[in-house]
């Protein structure tokens, strides 16, 4: 693959990415879907489950983040893409969300294959942090 189709595959998925952000920022689910490759194939896997097909991953995440509040705003950083080949691409990160009440963040790995529809992702295995210890007064800890 050359270096310019590589940047271009990298380009080309990091705008994937970033109209996910700004759908999910604004509570728009289906909209954070549209990254997702529209087909029985694709995989979801988080804290030992697995969703298959792009409808049962939608419905993860329509139960998980029913509405705006639970959505809260979602930042990716230190994310890299790798082109495998003319068709595939690796993508890595970092994902956080600012809610109200917690701020939990993980990281994610992101298979993409060039669709018909462009860049979509087939695969995505993305895991949650493990959430602070809250302390107690200043000084001392739980």
């Amino acid at each position: 693959m050359s270096s310019k189709a590589a940047a271009s595959a990298e380009h080309e998925i990091r705008a994937v990415l970033d109209a996910q952000v700004r759908a999910w920022n604004a509570g728009d689910l289906r909209g954070f879907m549209e990254g997702y490759a529209q087909s029985e194939r694709t995989r979801f896997q988080s804290g030992g489950d697995v969703f298959l097909g792009w409808q049962d991953v939608f419905e993860r995440y329509r139960k998980r983040y029913g509405n705006q509040g639970s959505m809260g705003t979602l930042k990716f950083s230190g994310v890299e893409v790798t082109a495998l080949a003319p068709d595939a691409a690796l993508a890595s990160g970092r994902w956080r969300l600012e809610r109200a009440q917690d701020a939990p963040s993980g990281l994610f790995t992101l298979l993409f294959r060039r669709t018909s529809a462009g860049w979509r992702i087939v695969h995505d295995h993305t895991s949650a942090a493990a959430q602070p210890a809250t302390s107690g007064p200043a000084g001392s800890l739980k």
